[in-house]
């Protein structure tokens, strides 16, 4: 609408003039003025702008699941509970749940298809503060001997999804990615979220001086044919986890 009215104010001044003087004074601020002037500022934000926003005002202090602080972005979340209808997982490993409400998330999703555990692997409790009959607590090093062979026998002969965001050091994590692979069923993901940090410069708050996740997952690619990256999932653009929906087809 408001290019018709361009054109014919270019054309036809005076046409313009008499029909703009018969539309109602509301329509017409909607017409030429589509966003408020409230808006307007928030509206011309780049996604690269977007992702600061968030990493430095949202998402360590204001991003909670029913009450619990949960470290994610919410567009990822939205793939994740689609993920998760689709293969239907009888056991979620999540790797590094921090306050948890990521895996209470995780316990809810599967609370609403009545299947499944959540295994949430942390070297540490002292911010973990959520409780569910689905989520099944191991504590320690995610790349140990010993917290490997647990989540095994939890995993053992079931369908199995897992979600990496431990350590966001490119070595630890490709060592996870190497260890929690063979767990999953063909059909099933790993996710490896944080891998925004390698696309972003040091000197932001999202960007690391090491390597990270995203680096991880391209050498893990490499060594390991039977996972691809599932680029639809990334179809929202704003996520934090590039190239980190990792399928598993063979």
């Amino acid at each position: 609408m408001l290019s018709k009215a361009l054109k014919l104010a270019i054309r036809n001044p005076r046409s313009f003039i008499q029909r703009m003087q018969t539309v109602p004074k509301g329509v017409l601020r909607r017409t030429i003025l589509p966003m408020r002037a409230d808006y307007r500022r928030r509206f011309k934000m780049s996604l690269y702008q977007w992702l600061l926003y968030h990493q430095q005002g949202v998402v360590f202090e204001k991003c909670t699941w029913m009450g619990a602080r949960a470290l994610k972005n919410p567009l990822d979340a939205w793939i994740y509970q689609e993920i998760i209808y689709e293969v239907k997982p009888d056991v979620i490993v999540e790797i590094g749940s921090a306050y948890g409400g990521s895996a209470l998330f995780l316990a809810n999703m599967l609370d609403l298809l009545g299947i499944g555990l959540v295994v949430s692997v942390d070297i540490t409790r002292e911010l973990f503060n959520v409780k569910h009959d689905r989520i099944v607590l191991v504590t320690g090093d995610s790349s140990s001997a010993e917290v490997v062979a647990q989540v095994a026998d939890l995993c053992r002969d079931k369908k199995v999804l897992v979600i990496h965001d431990g350590s966001h050091v490119e070595e630890d994590v490709l060592k996870d990615l190497r260890h929690y692979s063979k767990f999953v069923n063909v059909g099933s993901y790993i996710i490896v979220e944080d891998g925004i940090v390698d696309l972003f410069s040091p000197r932001t708050a999202l960007g690391r001086m090491y390597n990270g996740p995203l680096l991880a997952t391209e050498q893990f690619l490499k060594e390991q044919p039977n996972f691809e990256v599932d680029s639809q999932r990334e179809r929202y653009i704003l996520t934090y986890n590039p190239k980190g929906f990792l399928k598993r087809v063979h």
